[in-house]
């Protein structure tokens, strides 16, 4: 088991990653977070295909019991923008120490009081990853975040400094192709599926672009799966990976 480490020191210099201008667009949203028909109604369809990913990486990491309630059991988890919690909040239930954090302190508020409400003791804080001394994890996920910071192989490599030895790491992101920049900015951003601004086409990385900023930082990727949309089945893992992909990354 490997514990987060309270006070531990900042990383010297670390380039900021955080868009001043995203974390606010993503803070005007926190009142609706847990409205699974407000406006982040898109994340709560994802968020149980991400689960899905999430718990065959830890079962496959650790050789979990794939029926086991608390995989995660005496490990620690950091989910990085975190939102107002829907991935922290299942980490927690399957058994982690959990913290999250974000850039908005308006999400980090409405997590807190989601978790009070639910009971789950998640730690969450506001702020630059870099500047918080939160010291090493045994999970670590990005869950749509790599494509709204300022500097991608900053943030990768402070990801990283947070991944205790033997650890594991999920991430996932919008793929820059043209269906992405049809389907979720033309179309959810243009018809109010997704709130408008969400997301900048030319901010999306491909599969070889994360496998190559993960290498240099130390990680080798696992296949990526994607997540794909069908009429009749929703959003789903696929090998399609035209619109979104999900991945692990380890130590190499």
């Amino acid at each position: 088991m490997t514990n987060a480490t309270p006070g531990a020191h900042p990383a010297p210099s670390a380039p900021a990653t955080i868009r001043p201008e995203e974390a606010a667009h993503f803070g005007k949203l926190a009142a609706e977070w847990w409205d699974p028909k407000g406006s982040s109604a898109m994340l709560h369809k994802l968020n149980p295909v991400r689960l899905g990913f999430v718990r065959e990486a830890i079962d496959a990491h650790w050789g979990s019991d794939t029926r086991a309630l608390k995989p995660l059991a005496g490990r620690t988890a950091l989910d990085v923008g975190c939102g107002a919690g829907l991935l922290a909040e299942p980490l927690a239930r399957l058994g982690g120490a959990v913290t999250g954090v974000d850039a908005a302190a308006e999400n980090i508020a409405a997590a807190r009081a989601h978790a009070a409400g639910a009971g789950l003791p998640i730690t969450y804080c506001a702020g630059e990853l870099s500047t918080l001394g939160l010291g090493t994890f045994d999970l670590v996920t990005a869950m749509e975040v790599i494509e709204h910071v300022a500097d991608k192989a900053a943030f990768i490599a402070e990801l990283v400094r947070h991944l205790a030895p033997g650890g594991l790491m999920i991430l996932s992101c919008p793929n820059r192709t043209p269906q992405s920049r049809l389907l979720m900015i033309g179309l959810a951003e243009g018809v109010g599926a997704i709130p408008k601004g969400t997301h900048h086409w030319d901010d999306f990385i491909t599969p070889d672009e994360l496998r190559d900023l993960l290498a240099h930082a130390g990680l080798a990727m696992g296949e990526p799966r994607g997540i794909a949309f069908a009429p009749a089945r929703g959003l789903h893992l696929s090998d399609n990976l035209a619109l979104n992909y999900i991945v692990t990354a380890r130590h190499a």
